[in-house]
């Protein structure tokens, strides 16, 4: 079931990442993310109202969602300046080999890594190196460190965000995990947004794009989330990457973003690794 809950997730961020690809192109970052977070808070708020498990919640449940938010802000404001800055080939990857870390985290933490699994390490490393080198788009070209880089701290939020929530549920129960970490993303962008002085109303026209946005992003979040309650919840934030893979494919039939079989072969590479160290 974790897995199956992970591949659902994979394809709504597909898509969520396809838009913001697009709206990043439209209107600023900080007010698109705050009112994709706001339209996803509106979408889950009355479901855990309702049918939430508040009584189960304790402090570090409520501790570890707020960690949560905190790093779901930080790889979001990451994720829409990455895709704001780069194509969807070169960010997509790298921001889809977050499942690394976990392999970084299982060292420190006394687990035993097989030399296969350090084997898709390295071409996840290799796969990703190269999707850097063969994005060459002159279009982007004067951006594409500053993309690289905030794809890296995107993956790395992400990846943060899944094992903070994932624990928070073991210590309280889903729906109200799902909110408080969507609460605290909120504030943290909302502070940064009021510290910044930004205007917080993107484009009327954009508000029904940035809508379904919302709906899209809840719904994964909350699918990886509730996958905590579910034997081995890692299969889900491992086989959620997928969604990197997923973008890029849409944003070559879709978007018309060009790619080369080099390109192809790079991309290949990472989520070739990614599905080892999965499955």
């Amino acid at each position: 079931m974790s897995l199956l809950l992970g591949l659902c997730a994979a394809l709504l961020w597909a898509f969520h990442d396809l838009c913001v690809r697009y709206v990043t192109q439209q209107v600023s970052v900080l007010p698109a993310l705050l009112t994709v977070l706001v339209c996803g808070a509106l979408i889950v708020l009355p479901v855990a109202v309702v049918l939430g498990d508040w009584q189960a919640m304790t402090a570090t449940s409520y501790g570890l969602s707020a960690l949560s938010g905190v790093a779901f802000a930080g790889a979001s404001l990451s994720l829409y300046g990455a895709f704001a800055n780069g194509p969807v080939r070169l960010v997509a990857p790298i921001i889809g080999a977050y499942p690394v870390l976990s392999v970084g985290w299982g060292v420190m933490t006394g687990t035993e890594v097989t030399p296969h699994q350090w084997g898709a390490v390295l071409i996840i490393i290799a796969g990703v190196a190269l999707v850097a080198i063969l994005s060459n788009d002159t279009r982007h070209g004067g951006q594409k460190i500053r993309a690289v880089i905030l794809a890296v701290c995107a993956g790395t939020g992400f990846a943060l965000t899944f094992a903070f929530a994932q624990a928070a549920i073991q210590h309280g129960s889903d729906l109200p995990v799902i909110v408080a970490t969507r609460a605290a993303a909120l504030a943290v962008v909302g502070l940064i947004l009021l510290a910044t002085r930004q205007g917080y109303r993107p484009r009327k026209t954009a508000l029904p794009l940035l809508a379904g946005m919302g709906f899209l992003d809840a719904t994964a979040l909350a699918l990886v989330t509730v996958a905590g309650t579910q034997p081995h919840p890692e299969f889900a934030a491992v086989s959620s990457s997928l969604f990197g893979l997923l973008t890029v494919v849409l944003a070559w039939a879709i978007l018309k973003e060009p790619m080369t079989r080099q390109q192809w072969g790079a991309a290949v590479m990472v989520f070739g690794g990614i599905g080892y160290l999965g499955f």
